[in-house]
């Protein structure tokens, strides 16, 4: 597949960004660092901020590579991290990609994951011209990140159980994806 890159994405409220290893100190504090935000995520929370920009620094070494798709996600106007989405999954076979998320805590309950989501959904098939699906999962015990699939427009496809693990452990987890098709019939 033909792969473009982290690029900036404005949409009415965000701007979707690359990462720079100075985003260390916000991303600890608003997301990697919540024991709360990282509850149904499969990395643990970090330790400090100093892991932050560990992470930091190799995530910005990629970008060179032109094959990754990672953004920070900021307020219009403020340049402060307060989330984040990527692809976390590739499938080169079906011409897949699976997407990740997640939010700062302070951020929850305005629309802003939706925003970012769709924002990604459509960055990906227009640049992306054989990608075929984008799929993304969660916990059900963790419905609101379902709603934030809901409201980008993706479609329910079923339950895998013990399908996933996170820090809860080993999970069912719950299918939405997206296909090219599906936005061309809206069109």
């Amino acid at each position: 597949m033909n792969q473009i890159g982290t690029r900036t994405i404005e949409t009415e409220r965000l701007v979707l960004r690359r990462y720079v290893v100075e985003d260390a100190e916000d991303m600890y504090r608003n997301w990697t660092g919540d024991p709360e935000v990282t509850k149904f995520l499969s990395w643990p929370t970090h330790p400090n901020a100093e892991f932050t920009k560990s992470l930091l620094e190799k995530w910005v070494s990629y970008y060179d590579e032109g094959r990754t798709y990672n953004w920070g996600i900021t307020l219009k106007g403020e340049d402060h991290v307060i989330g984040n989405i990527a692809v976390v999954e590739r499938d080169e076979r079906t011409c897949s990609y699976e997407i990740g998320y997640a939010l700062g805590r302070a951020f929850w309950g305005r629309g802003i994951m939706p925003e970012a989501l769709k924002a990604v959904i459509n960055y990906l098939f227009e640049g992306e011209k054989d990608l075929n699906r984008i799929i993304a999962t969660h916990d059900p015990r963790n419905m609101k990140s379902g709603r934030v699939m809901q409201k980008a427009g993706m479609h329910f496809d079923g339950v895998l159980r013990a399908a996933k693990k996170n820090n809860q452990g080993i999970h069912d987890a719950v299918y939405y994806s997206v296909l090219r098709e599906d936005l061309e019939k809206k069109d």
